[in-house]
């Protein structure tokens, strides 16, 4: 299956921006959209539901009468999310043309989305949740694969893929250590029909991200990231420096009787101090805008894929 109808033509670019905890904003969500790539960030970034309807009219002041890609919300769907109904709600109200969802794929959620013309794209990290997210009615899956920052799966991207497709008929998006245009070539050429960003675009100018933590993304390597479930209780990657400065030793990362969620109180504050990237941290070393950040991706992809045809 390729894009969904309402999806198609709307990109310029095969790429949705992923939405990051504490790090995407209004700023990199519009810079993306304008960019022609699908802007995104999670609802739960504004602390309060109408703190988050003050960022969908800010976002869709500044999108208005210009062209542009639509931009997704990201909601929580877990029963300790308090702010779901409120949310989705507001998501109806402004029609926001697709939303992400995560931690639960729920059918009345993928009916009021559908019930204006949106979208739902739900995260996956294995079969069975994505056959539970196509039960709900998904429009697509976005595999967040071996490598990817956050909360990420350990399947490796190509047999994901593979496997997903065999089996359903959906869009899908590809998510995991995905930096550059080649790699979004290389999303494209093993079957998923867009390319999923996140890591890549903390460091960028409009990110809402520490300055420290930009500068430590682009000192990283793919062997900095560290993957353990004791910061939020879900396996994740995160930057071995930032652990370190943390006072988190690596020696005990995967201590059982260590509970890193409750010594640091909550995960907002978890994810505040502690800095999470992909594999793709390696392949970061400047923090340009988001605009010259899409320009490159763009030509790289383009000068990838003519060197392939010249072949």
């Amino acid at each position: 299956m390729a894009l969904p109808i309402a999806l198609q033509g709307k990109l310029d670019f095969p790429v949705i921006a992923a939405p990051m905890f504490l790090v995407s904003g209004p700023d990199l969500v519009c810079a993306c959209c304008l960019n022609g790539i699908g802007g995104t960030f999670p609802a739960l970034n504004q602390r309060t539901s109408e703190g988050y309807a003050e960022w969908l009219n800010e976002i869709e002041a500044t999108l208005e009468g210009k062209s542009h890609a639509p931009f997704g919300i990201n909601l929580i769907v877990h029963k300790t999310n308090p702010r779901l109904e409120a949310d989705l709600k507001l998501t109806v109200e402004h029609k926001v043309p697709f939303v992400i969802t995560s931690l639960g794929a729920v059918s009345d959620l993928v009916d009021a989305v559908h019930s204006y013309g949106g979208l739902v794209f739900h995260d996956v990290t294995n079969m069975r949740h994505a056959e539970k997210a196509i039960q709900a009615g998904v429009d697509g899956l976005i595999l967040v694969s071996a490598g990817a920052g956050g909360h990420a799966g350990t399947l490796h991207p190509f047999a994901f893929i593979k496997e997903i497709k065999n089996n359903f008929d959906t869009c899908v998006i590809q998510s995991g250590a995905i930096s550059t245009g080649e790699q979004v070539l290389a999303a494209k050429a093993a079957g998923a029909d867009l390319a999923y960003i996140g890591t890549r675009f903390i460091a960028t100018k409009e990110s809402m991200a520490d300055q420290e933590y930009k500068n430590m993304l682009v000192a990283a390597r793919a062997e900095d990231i560290v993957y353990t479930p004791k910061v939020s209780g879900i396996p994740a990657n995160f930057i071995r420096q930032s652990l370190e400065d943390n006072g988190i030793s690596l020696d005990n990362i995967d201590n059982p009787d260590i509970d890193l969620g409750k010594e640091l109180i909550d995960e907002a504050k978890a994810w505040k101090t502690i800095w999470s990237a992909g594999h793709g941290a390696g392949n970061i070393t400047d923090i340009p805008t988001t605009a010259e950040l899409c320009s490159k991706l763009k030509k790289e992809y383009q000068d990838q894929l003519n060197a392939l045809q010249a072949e």
